[in-house]
């Protein structure tokens, strides 16, 4: 008799175990696969893909610049103190030499007075001291008056004394007198002529000295005068009073800026740009902007290479005409071109960039993202240009990698 071998039966509790076991192992297993592959699922809406696109790259910058005027001066005080006075208001069309408002500066005041005073006394002293020299000249003048005076009389005493000697009418003792007087008379004139020519000698190199002194302590006194004046602060040039905001009581600084003046001869337009053009922006450059459905040509005339918060500003000038009824703080936005357009891979830009310096992208196919090494050139306000890596029509995640950026490979569910 054949042996019967009977089936062993699975109830419906093991089966379900069993399942579940066999479930369990093959999840584990695939994590333990995503582990190694260090691989991370990302749902399809929470990235972004873009496709590499073959065409012409332009290589412009979009700048938001800002209307300023073509040329602006700056309004300070040479003296600090506090505002006594206000004259004008910020936004008023003033003319040159128009008071704008009064510096308050007490201790300045005093010391100015003092030093006038005392330059003045100064100035009066060496006036003195040319009169004198006037009147000891007017002086020696008259001595020589007197002298020239008396020794023609002993001349002529002399010359009639010496016929009548010779003619024995009178003694030797009255002609020796005669000569005398004129040998003593005509010995005081040399003297007194050596004396003045020395006298004018000293005195012309004296009144040099005094009359520089005095011109001296007269610029000194006109200096101080003017330094009084300038606390009364005036506009430099005509223009358009702008960034004025003075208050009674508040306190400057000597030549700090009070405020602007800009002079209504043209507009310019200043941007920031960002650092990473710093070495591709130059004068001369063109650009280009819209007002009121007009495009108007613009070129760099000037390029500020100073960094400030993660940019640079550059100046652009009007290349022929101007749009009419421009307006100081006017937004404008702005295409500066850098170079002629040329036949590029595009990649759109993107928050990967942050993530990865352009040096690798996600590169996806079939529902899987695989990191890839690339080549970055250039960029403008809308794409990379791609020099190595990719492909056109393959898709990039552009978006941030910040949540996978040290992942190998995403896995995109719907």
């Amino acid at each position: 008799m054949d042996k019967v071998i009977e089936k062993k039966k699975f109830n419906r509790k093991t089966i379900i175990i069993m399942v579940a076991a066999i479930v369990f192992i093959a999840l584990v297993a695939y994590g333990y696969r995503l582990s190694l592959n260090k691989v991370y699922r990302v749902e399809a809406d929470k990235i972004t893909l873009s496709k590499v696109e073959y065409g012409d790259f332009e290589d412009v910058v979009l700048l938001n610049a800002s209307v300023v005027p073509l040329t602006s001066v700056i309004v300070s005080s040479s003296e600090g103190g506090t505002v006594a006075q206000i004259f004008t208001e910020n936004g008023s069309f003033v003319k040159a030499g128009t008071p704008l408002l009064r510096i308050a500066n007490p201790n300045a005041l005093a010391s100015y007075t003092a030093s006038e005073t005392s330059i003045t006394e100064q100035i009066n002293q060496l006036r003195k001291v040319r009169l004198d020299l006037e009147q000891n000249q007017r002086v020696m003048l008259q001595d020589m008056m007197d002298i020239d005076n008396k020794l023609r009389s002993a001349t002529r005493k002399f010359k009639a004394d010496s016929i009548l000697f010779d003619r024995k009418v009178i003694t030797r003792e009255e002609f020796t007198m005669s000569s005398q007087d004129y040998d003593y008379y005509k010995g005081r004139k040399a003297l007194l002529q050596q004396a003045i020519k020395q006298e004018n000698q000293s005195r012309g190199m004296q009144l040099q000295q005094i009359e520089s002194s005095i011109g001296r302590m007269n610029e000194s006194l006109e200096l101080i005068r003017q330094n009084i004046e300038n606390m009364t602060v005036k506009a430099p040039v005509s223009g358009r009073l702008s960034s004025y905001d003075p208050v009674i009581g508040k306190s400057y600084s000597s030549n700090e800026m009070l405020g602007k003046i800009d002079v209504l001869q043209g507009y310019k337009l200043q941007a920031g740009v960002d650092e990473y053009y710093i070495n591709r922006v130059k004068e001369g450059q063109s650009a280009h902007c819209e007002f009121d459905g007009q495009t108007y040509k613009l070129k760099v005339n000037k390029v500020i290479p100073e960094v400030t918060a993660g940019q640079f500003q550059v100046e652009m000038v009007f290349d022929g005409k101007a749009p009419e009824n421009l307006r100081r703080g006017l937004s404008m936005q702005t295409k500066l071109t850098l170079s002629d357009n040329s036949k590029s891979l595009l990649l759109s830009q993107g928050q990967f960039f942050q993530s990865t310096g352009g040096n690798w992208v996600f590169v996806e196919k079939d529902g899987k993202a695989t990191k890839r090494n690339v080549k970055i050139g250039r960029k403008n306000y809308l794409y990379y240009e791609v020099l190595e890596g990719l492909q056109k029509g393959e898709n990039v995640v552009t978006s941030s990698y910040d949540l996978f950026n040290q992942y190998d490979m995403l896995e995109i569910t719907k």
